[in-house]
């Protein structure tokens, strides 16, 4: 069974203890690692985990965060809006974040 948060952060710290280190941002490109100066395509990702976060005085201020790993190893997390990404990245990107 997949574990529940009540907060965002709760859930960043634990999956950062899981190994999640990495701080992926969302660029036309697909997902970019900042510090390490590396953009990787929606083809090279998986999303293993994902969790929603409504606003607490705002339903429509909704936050998802995305455990993604890469296919040479890396292991990080997005945090996004909800909805926000549909108009500033390819499809390949919104179908990759596409909550089942």
């Amino acid at each position: 069974m997949e574990k529940s948060y009540i907060s965002l952060s709760e859930a960043i710290n634990d999956l950062k203890k899981e190994g999640y280190t990495e701080d992926f941002n969302l660029c036309d490109a697909g997902i970019e690692n900042k510090a390490k100066k590396r953009i990787h395509k929606a083809v090279d990702l998986n999303v293993v985990k994902y969790y929603r976060f409504e606003g607490e005085t705002n339903p429509d201020d909704s936050t998802i965060l995305y455990a993604i790993e890469t296919s040479n190893g890396g292991k990080g997390l997005l945090v996004d809006a909800y909805g926000v990404y549909a108009g500033n990245v390819s499809r390949e990107m919104i179908e990759k974040l596409r909550i089942q």
